[in-house]
């Protein structure tokens, strides 16, 4: 007969755990003890604590007949009972059922040596449900059992056991193991039980090792709250976001976080007041001084993300993490580590894309979950016990959701919330449902009635957008396999930053065209003036406006400068390390206006396309100031992030002299040509750049040529002018001989030419010319990206009598000395797996 010792052990201390023992304590807590065991000595701090096993779940139902009881209900349920009553009768038994002995007792003496390791009597834990089917790679329970937090005595803690066991049985649970096929006696549950972090007097969220939504796999998500991290989880508040660039991290002197947004953070969990029947956590409002600060700083930040590379290079995949802050010792802590199961189980080969044909204001906006739009009837809900409401189809539209929503959310054709991040509940079960979602719209729903028509569009940007009506929108695919290769180059121009991620997949050569402009349109929204000359701003309107756009900034001038730092950082992260090429500011004088705070420091004038604008503006009294703000964005961005891919390049420069002032003034503000790999281009924009092409190429290392203006001004038409719609040809011989000019000389110079606009994309003779010409680079909108590659193909193909790379890849560009074509000055790069199509470019080996 077996002695009492051999049978298997109720409880594990975590450091003796690992990876391999997901049968015995789970995936959760498996995933805890291989992080002590094997990631300590890199500096991932872990808080200590022990699990029950899977054995200790399998005695407990063998305990006074209850898998039979629970068998008897479960047959109940495939017979047709109602799953909502399944779930309640085995509830009620496990609450009601006695602990075996043999656990009790293990639990307590573990829970007493976890007391005297700590040094303190009765110490609160967090007590963590772990299924050992969850956290697979492909699948996840997520949130699907209970967690318990700040529990306290032994009496607790056994009561929170049996509350984790009871919640393997959740109506939510049962419908996730139908669905994907798991026998619900099959699953057996572990209970973590760990030391508290004090997160309560600080805070807490997630991370995870790839951008969410995109996939893009080179930075760091992290989401923060203060208080206990179950706000974040849940999608009750809407936590700070930060984005921390991974190829850069670690390197002395640099800080790549790339993005740091304050969100809301309207509450937080803290600790109960505790006793009897007393809740042993609450929440509540936070302060305005929390709501506007950022719960960690730069070196916290790097610090989790360093951790979440070291537990992604360890699982080999990418992982989804839960990190706590400890008030007290300011410590920081991984509580819990899984894989991420959504962008992993992606098909990488298509990429879909979205566009609407058009539309009106939006209804309400919030942060969007993937890049799809839908459409259908609003059908809005306060609690998942509506469910008998909810029509097929429709979108739904609620405050927040958990788990118990899920059943719903199935049905749902989008989904839109008040609260949540883009990591919360919501945000997460929509990717995993494929479904279009605007989370934390803060509105939704006091603006949206059910039945009402709405589009739901992700498609847009990190922005998402509630438009009423039914509106038509486009829908593509693009195989990504069947891109041709060219030895021109094909670069994308992009205005948007929070769009960025979602075409890192597309094999682009970079950007040739990143428009500051946008970012302070729409990401600053203040004339940088104003924001200089904030104190003496006579408008009381703007000031208010700048107040509440500028909270948590002393100085109004740093909001400038780290918005548009992070808009640029994002684009230039994207790409890494080909070469990004960011145009310094080219509004008109009317579009400045029109910035808040913007009339006080604008001139009226009669042709704005001709006047004050571009190089003009940046070394001239009325502006040097806003000048040296944008060159202090892109100094940190080059200099403290380390993103040395990112190129300058200026608009509208008339003059040799103009040239002259404005790299003065740049060099000035710590932007010198050539300083740590920096290079400059100019906008061939003008017919003077155009004349004068090898001065200018003295001067600036490259050229874009901007087809529209150069039209405009060598033919002497108004590119808006309905009149002369039929005279503006970019094709003109006029035009045309000029950028043949331009491209020669360019290159005797050993400059570098490209051409930003969309020409290429809706005439293949325009591609084939400029193939024909020797151009360097063709940048164009994502959306016609693959077409442009197609008429670039086909070009080279005519011109060559065959294959585009026939020549094995070599190069296009003309021998600086001979203007002879040669190989190696835009080299083909060293395209390696996981980058997108990286090539290995530097900083120098592009086109404009």
């Amino acid at each position: 007969m077996a002695s009492q010792d051999a049978r298997p052990a109720m409880v594990r201390w975590f450091e003796d755990l690992s990876s391999g023992d997901v049968a015995v304590v789970g995936g959760k807590n498996a995933s805890l003890g291989e992080m002590i065991s094997s990631l300590s000595a890199r500096g991932v701090r872990v808080p200590p604590g022990f699990a029950t096993t899977a054995a200790a779940y399998e005695e407990f139902l063998d305990t006074g007949g209850l898998r039979d009881r629970v068998r008897e209900r479960l047959d109940a349920l495939r017979a047709g009972a109602a799953p909502a009553e399944t779930g309640r009768a085995i509830r009620e038994m496990i609450l009601g059922a006695e602990l075996p002995p043999r656990l009790t007792a293990a639990v307590r003496e573990a829970y007493r040596e976890l007391a005297a390791r700590l040094g303190r009597e009765d110490p609160d834990v967090a007590v963590r449900s772990s299924a050992t089917a969850e956290d697979l790679p492909e699948a996840s329970f997520a949130g699907q059992q209970e967690t318990f937090l700040n529990i306290t005595g032994e009496e607790a803690l056994l009561d929170a056991c049996r509350r984790c066991y009871a919640s393997l049985f959740t109506d939510r649970a049962i419908s996730y193991r139908e669905h994907h096929g798991f026998g619900h006696l099959q699953v057996a549950l572990s209970v973590g039980i760990q030391e508290m972090v004090r997160s309560d007097l600080a805070g807490a969220g997630v991370a995870f090792t790839l951008d969410t939504d995109s996939g893009f796999p080179r930075v760091v998500l992290v989401n923060a709250a203060y208080g206990l991290g179950e706000s974040v989880v849940s999608g009750t508040v809407d936590p700070d976001e930060y984005l921390v660039f991974k190829p850069l991290l670690g390197r002395p002197g640099l800080k790549p976080v790339i993005s740091r947004t304050a969100g809301r953070k309207q509450t937080k969990i803290v600790y109960g007041a505790g006793g009897p029947g007393r809740a042993p956590t609450e929440t509540v409002e936070t302060s305005e001084e929390e709501r506007t600060s950022c719960v960690l700083g730069d070196e916290e930040i790097l610090a989790l993300a360093e951790w979440a590379v070291a537990v992604e290079e360890h699982y080999g995949r990418p992982m989804d993490l839960e990190w706590a802050k400890d008030g007290r010792t300011g410590e920081l802590s991984v509580v819990q580590a899984r894989p991420e199961t959504v962008q992993t189980r992606k098909e990488a080969a298509t990429l879909r894309s979205y566009r609407l044909t058009g539309h009106d204001g939006p209804l309400v906006t919030g942060l969007a979950v993937g890049d799809a739009i839908a459409t259908g009837k609003v059908c809005r809900l306060r609690t998942a016990r509506e469910i008998a409401d909810f029509e097929d189809g429709a979108v739904l539209v609620t405050g927040a959701t958990d788990p118990d929503w899920e059943p719903i959310m199935k049905r749902a054709a989008a989904i839109v919330t008040d609260r949540g991040g883009r990591t919360s509940h919501a945000a997460i079960v929509s990717r995993e449902l494929g479904l279009a979602a605007v989370v934390g719209t803060g509105n939704a729903t006091t603006e949206l009635s059910s039945g009402q028509e709405i589009t739901v569009s992700c498609a847009e940007g990190e922005e998402g957008h509630v438009y009423p009506g039914i509106l038509d929108y486009e829908e593509h695919e693009i195989d990504l396999a069947d891109i041709a290769p060219t030895r021109t180059q094909v670069m994308l121009n992009i205005a948007n930053p929070s769009a960025a991620f979602r075409w890192w997949r597309l094999p682009a050569d970079g950007v040739g065209l990143a428009r500051m402009e946008f970012v302070v349109n729409n990401h600053i929204k203040v004339h940088p003036m104003a924001l200089v000359h904030y104190d003496t701003l006579e408008d009381t309107e703007a000031r208010a406006r700048i107040d509440a756009l500028t909270r948590g900034y002393d100085d109004k001038t740093a909001f400038f400068v780290d918005r548009l730092a992070h808009g640029v950082a994002r684009i230039a992260a994207a790409w890494w390390p080909k070469p990004v090429i960011v145009r310094m500011s080219d509004f008109k004088t009317n579009e400045y206006a029109r910035l808040i705070g913007g009339e006080p420091f604008e001139p009226g004038e009669e042709n704005p396309m001709l006047g004050w604008r571009g190089a003009s503006r940046y070394y001239s009294e009325g502006y040097r100031e806003g000048f040296a703000l944008e060159c202090r964005a892109i100094r940190r961005v080059r200099d403290e992030m380390g993103l040395t891919n990112t190129v300058v390049m200026i608009p509208f420069c008339r003059t040799l002299t103009e040239a002259d002032r404005v790299l003065e003034t740049m060099a000035a503000h710590g932007l010198e040509r050539g300083r740590e790999g920096l290079e400059i281009y100019v906008m061939a924009e003008i017919p003077s750049n155009i004349v004068l092409a090898a001065e200018f190429g003295d001067r600036f290392d490259g050229f874009s040529i901007g087809s529209n203006d150069l039209t405009q001004l060598t033919l002497g038409i108004d590119r808006d002018s309905e009149l002369l719609a039929t005279a503006f040809n970019e094709r003109d011989p006029a035009v045309t001989r000029g950028i043949e000019y331009l491209i020669e000389t360019a290159h005797r110079k050993g400059r570098k030419t490209g051409l930003c606009g969309q020409r290429p994309s809706d005439d293949p003779d325009f591609a084939r010319f400029l193939v024909g010409a020797g151009i360097d680079s063709i940048s164009v909108t994502p959306d016609s990206f693959l077409l442009v590659k197609e008429n670039v193909a086909r070009a080279e193909r005519e011109a060559t009598g065959g294959d585009a790379t026939d020549a094995g890849g070599e190069d296009r560009g003309r021998d600086p000395g001979t203007g002879e074509r040669g190989a190696g000055e835009r080299g083909a790069g060293e395209r390696g797996a996981g980058e997108h199509g990286a090539g290995e470019h530097g900083a120098g080996e592009h086109g404009a």
